[in-house]
């Protein structure tokens, strides 16, 4: 009787796993936005070459005021940056500002929130992922309630070609992401969120971040 017990429970958490997965990934979306809601601010949340070129973009369209990309490898100069992206100087110059002290998604919240405070914002675009967003939004939102967030997510062909069940690779990446998701939103923090001011920048330098 124990071990049916025992049974039926493992049973039933693993179909309540299974279907919050599923309910995950179907938040996810398959495609970038065709319409935009104005916002003050965009932050660009680091990880993918195509997410802060995919920012500075909207930025140039006019979609925000002012571009955040946090989480900035700490060794990226401003100059590396305007060599990396097809943009105009004088864009980069006034409006977009580098976050250097995130090290994971945890930490580009915080980053962000101490951002949009001091700059007095009242809205976000935020630049992800697609399959990263979700996790990007909660802690987001966590640290920043009265800021209204407008999702961009970011689209791979490996998202937008075919179903992500068919790529066991992108299986993986999903699962993986999902249980950082369940992590965060039971507020289980297993790494340090921002660097120390006084830790050495590391090597070699590069736009993206390691989430």
């Amino acid at each position: 009787m124990a071990l049916l017990a025992v049974g039926l429970l493992i049973g039933s958490a693993t179909l309540t796993l299974a279907g919050g997965f599923f309910l995950f990934t179907a938040r996810i979306a398959g495609r970038e936005p065709v319409t935009l809601k104005p916002v003050d601010a965009i932050v660009v949340l680091t990880g993918g070459q195509s997410r802060v070129s995919d920012g500075v973009q909207l930025l140039a369209e006019g979609h925000g005021k002012r571009l955040l990309i946090t989480g900035v490898n700490r060794s990226t100069s401003p100059g590396e940056l305007r060599r990396a992206l097809p943009v105009s100087e004088a864009l980069l110059e006034c409006c977009v500002d580098l976050g250097h002290k995130a090290l994971n998604t945890w930490g580009n919240a915080i980053e962000a929130a101490e951002w949009a405070r001091a700059k007095r914002f009242r809205s976000l675009m935020v630049v992800t992922s697609t399959w990263h967003m979700p996790r990007a939004l909660f802690e987001l939102g966590r640290a920043l309630p009265d800021v209204e967030l407008v999702a961009y997510p970011v689209v791979s062909d490996r998202m937008s070609e075919r179903g992500w069940w068919s790529d066991p690779q992108m299986v993986k990446l999903l699962v993986k992401e999902y249980l950082k998701y369940m992590m965060a939103k039971a507020k289980i923090r297993p790494a340090q969120a921002v660097a120390p001011l006084d830790s050495p920048p590391p090597a070699p330098a590069q736009v993206s971040a390691n989430r």
